[in-house]
């Protein structure tokens, strides 16, 4: 369960959505939308059907079916007006002393919507609500009912009426973290018991935006590491800070500016930080000197050479003086609880985990984050790295969840090379992960760039691929587009004379939010091939 979970029964599932996410991803390719997060995240919610949606910046209260009678009878009640909302909105504007409603007919207008002949009828009432902390700040608080479902049109009505939300600048509010509306409440007639049910989201003005979507999604109890700047997408571009444990990372392509250091300073006292590190991203790293590559402490108190991390209750080690790289990509959080639970997608399991039957080989495995997960779920692992250094690490990591290390393999050696000679001895494996690095270079085989060569790499992969197994294809490479990415993973299955049985696109987690100034940078794709 996670903490945005309101209320769930048979029928119905209702949760309070932080501002910041998406109802619904507009594209399999922009990120996941909470009805997404939702639906992928456990199997009991697989069959869930999102019955209306909240703007990105709008937070609160949303309903999904469960069932086909549910999508029924909430479809008809919405239809004919019968579920009654409430929202609560802030403004920096003066607002009418009483109650009163606006109708108008709303349409498109480029990127808006405006009252004008020709559009969609929309009711909205509107009530002041007297909050004196609010209004200290010269903020004003108002309940806003629609008595119709048009796109926008609290908004809009909103700021026709003089007083435009705060944060909205869509519509002419004043610039601020957030847009200053949250769906309340929402009423309506159980589907199963016939019975009136009315359900609250409590209403936090006052939470950070940022902090308020990751404690959504981030269970402090099973994971301590998640990001929580990324770049333009949280205000922030060029500028990415992670918890890691007890620690903060920031990293940017520059020294710390003194507003990144005093939001660092801000957030090191929010979330509990003993200490506050920061890393300069460079494309010649590899040029550079361990010491020189690695994060510098900036704030707080030094952190052990190694320290641990949790992550979905599985244990990881950390450090910030090993170079460039820490140890864990945070990115790939969600498909390592994949191989944790078994579960990828709706109807598309990882079959017989957990059992020690189950095969799986991680190539590029770095410090072995995704054959931990599968072995803590049972499986029998094989991780391929051209470092010894790091599948050394990876040993440790094992040995922190009690997994015995040498009930495992650990192959020291290029990819290419080891896949053909994997596929000569006869060795197949039930699933295998393909995480390559953007660019490397090996004696055997030279310069190995993503967006030129994955397709070879498939080709490589599959002959040690079972029947019926499932690969996970991955790549952080940003300028490379989803869809040429899926094209050369399915142009080199098809060559190979197999079919793809399952596929299953994923995104980046949310706590990596997606903008337009920020766009998706990490592609993955779960497929069961034949």
């Amino acid at each position: 369960m996670v903490p945005c979970v309101i209320f769930e029964d048979e029928h119905l599932l209702v949760v309070s959505k932080p501002a910041g996410w998406n109802t619904h991803a507009p594209s399999p390719y922009a990120g996941e939308g909470i009805y997404d997060w939702l639906k992928h995240r456990e199997p009991r919610w697989s069959t869930l059907a999102i019955q209306h949606r909240l703007d990105k910046e709008t937070s609160g209260v949303l309903v999904f079916g469960k069932t086909p009678l549910a999508n029924k009878s909430l479809t008809e009640q919405f239809t004919a007006r019968r579920v009654h909302k409430k929202y609560l909105l802030l403004t920096d504007r003066a607002v009418p002393a009483k109650e009163f409603t606006v109708k108008t007919s709303l349409a498109r207008v480029g990127e808006k919507y405006a009252s004008q002949s020709g559009g969609e009828v929309a009711e909205t009432k509107f009530t002041p609500v007297h909050d004196a902390k609010f209004e200290i700040g010269k903020l004003k608080m108002m309940h806003a009912e629609p008595f119709t479902g048009r796109t926008h049109q609290i908004r809009v009505h909103a700021a026709e009426s003089g007083f435009p939300i705060l944060g909205d600048i869509l519509y002419g509010g004043t610039a601020s973290s957030r847009v200053f509306l949250h769906a309340a409440e929402i009423a309506f007639t159980h589907p199963a018991t016939h019975e009136r049910v009315k359900f609250f989201a409590p209403v936090n003005f006052e939470v950070e935006p940022r902090l308020a979507l990751r404690a959504a999604v981030i269970a402090p109890e099973a994971t301590n590491a998640f990001r929580v700047i990324h770049g333009a997408s949280d205000g922030w571009p060029g500028w990415f800070v992670e918890k890691l444990g007890d620690f903060l990372l920031s990293q940017s392509d520059a020294p710390l500016t003194e507003k990144q250091s005093e939001e660092l300073s801000w957030l090191a006292g929010k979330i509990s930080s003993r200490g506050t590190y920061h890393k300069i991203l460079s494309r010649h790293v590899r040029q550079s000197k361990v010491p020189d590559a690695s994060p510098q402490l900036v704030l707080g108190e030094a952190a052990p050479e190694r320290f641990e991390i949790l992550e979905n209750g599985i244990r990881y080690e950390m450090s910030f003086t090993e170079g460039y790289s820490v140890g864990l990509f945070l990115d790939q959080r969600d498909n390592r609880r994949r191989l944790l639970t078994g579960h990828v997608a709706a109807g598309f399991s990882l079959c017989q985990l957990p059992t020690p039957n189950f095969q799986l080989l991680n190539c590029f495995a770095y410090t072995c984050g995704f054959s931990v997960a599968a072995a803590k779920a049972g499986a029998r692992t094989t991780s391929l790295d051209l470092s010894k250094k790091y599948l050394e690490w990876g040993k440790r990591n094992f040995v922190l969840n009690g997994l015995d290390p040498s009930a495992h393999d650990f192959i020291y050696g290029d990819t290419f090379d080891w896949l053909r000679r994997l596929a000569k001895k006869g060795r197949a494996f039930d699933a295998i992960v393909l995480d390559p690095p953007t660019f490397s270079q090996s004696k055997e085989h030279g310069t190995f760039r993503a967006d030129r060569d994955y397709g070879k790499l498939v080709t490589a992969t599959l002959p040690v691929l079972k029947a019926g197994g499932v690969l996970l294809a991955s790549t952080n490479a940003a300028d490379w587009p989803p869809e040429k990415f899926l094209a050369a993973v399915e142009a080199a299955v098809h060559a190979a004379k197999r079919k793809i049985l399952q596929r299953h696109y994923v995104p980046q987690p949310p706590d990596f939010p997606i903008s337009r100034a920020e766009p998706a940078y990490l592609k993955t794709v779960w497929l069961r091939v034949s």
